[in-house]
């Protein structure tokens, strides 16, 4: 099974003081455990990188290229893939939907990815599975 790294994730893995950090931990050790393809795309790493030095600073960034990262295989977008995202983003006329999460969706139905790590409730809206699920966080 492919599971797909969303940015809320790896903001909740890396920062302690994040309200769902502690599931965060849960689930990516149970990841690893299964040795799950972790699967996310390089708009998501650019926006992790940015929030993560901002929020956590350049040692965060660090752990998160030397830790994280080198488990994660990434889906490069394509122009075609950034064209149809803004498409979608414009088409839903939502202020707190990001051209990141549009093209998240995106990637993930071409993949046929069905589960995301995330904490973006977005994901369920678009008919995706998340762990944690829901309930847990």
């Amino acid at each position: 099974m492919s599971v797909f790294l969303d940015t809320s994730a790896v903001l909740a893995l890396l920062d302690a003081d994040d309200r769902s950090h502690a599931a965060a931990r849960e689930v990516w050790s149970d990841l690893l455990g299964r040795a799950e393809d972790l699967v996310s795309t390089n708009y998501v790493l650019v926006e992790s990188f940015a929030l993560v030095q901002h929020r956590l600073g350049v040692e965060a960034v660090r752990t998160l290229q030397e830790d994280i990262l080198p488990l994660v295989r990434v889906h490069w977008v394509s122009e075609a893939d950034h064209r149809a995202g803004v498409t979608a983003l414009l088409t839903a006329n939502r202020r707190q939907l990001s051209l990141v999460d549009c093209v998240s969706f995106l990637g993930m139905r071409q993949l046929n990815l069905k589960i995301a790590f995330a904490f973006d409730r977005d994901f369920n809206e678009q008919g995706f599975e998340t762990l944690p699920s829901p309930t847990k966080t």
